[in-house]
């Protein structure tokens, strides 16, 4: 599939809201049971962005969008500063293409670059798709949660997986270079 990744821009909310909506009614990525609407979407995709996330986009040759990714933090205490979490979400006729791929490699490139040095994939379901999609971009099995979220009359597990940005842990990181702002002292 010919792509291109961009930023998300306000402009794309409809589409991302509509990706999301069909991956919490019909997937096991998200655990949420009801799909938020395109105010909430707004609101958090307002929040990464103005937080310094990546919130990226890709885009068909007929410039479609044909799924969405971001990195956030994973956790909000302030030791947790340097590591990400990664989100990809794809509608059912782009997955298997190469899309995931494209946005994955992307958030990492923009994540290292913003300094961070780690990134985690929260993955959901413990997707066989999105566990291989992360292997082959270099992450880190860290560990299988049991039945953490109950969906779709089943319970579900999650796959924690992990990979370093940058220099990793290789060395200290400077206190004063925070990435992002969610942790910035004004």
């Amino acid at each position: 599939m010919d792509l291109s990744i961009r930023d998300a821009s306000p402009q794309d909310l409809e589409i991302i809201t509509e990706i999301y909506r069909e991956s919490v009614l019909n997937g096991v990525a998200t655990y949420e049971l009801t799909p938020p609407g395109l105010d909430e979407m707004r609101d958090r995709y307002s929040a990464l962005v103005g937080q310094g996330y990546p919130y990226v986009v890709a885009e068909d040759a007929s410039e479609t969008v044909v799924g969405y990714a971001y990195a956030g933090a994973y956790r909000t205490r302030p030791a947790y500063r340097w590591m990400v979490e990664d989100s990809i979400y794809l509608p059912p006729e782009a997955r298997g293409k190469g899309v995931g791929r494209a946005l994955l490699g992307t958030l990492v490139e923009r994540c290292t670059e913003l300094g961070f040095r780690q990134m985690i994939a929260v993955i959901g379901g413990a997707s066989q798709a999105s566990v291989a999609l992360h292997h082959a971009m270099g992450f880190e099995l860290i560990g299988t949660m049991k039945a953490t979220g109950f969906k779709h009359g089943r319970w579900l597990d999650t796959t924690l997986m992990q990979t370093p940005l940058g220099e990793g842990q290789s060395t200290d990181p400077d206190p004063k270079a925070y990435p992002g702002t969610l942790f910035r002292e004004e």
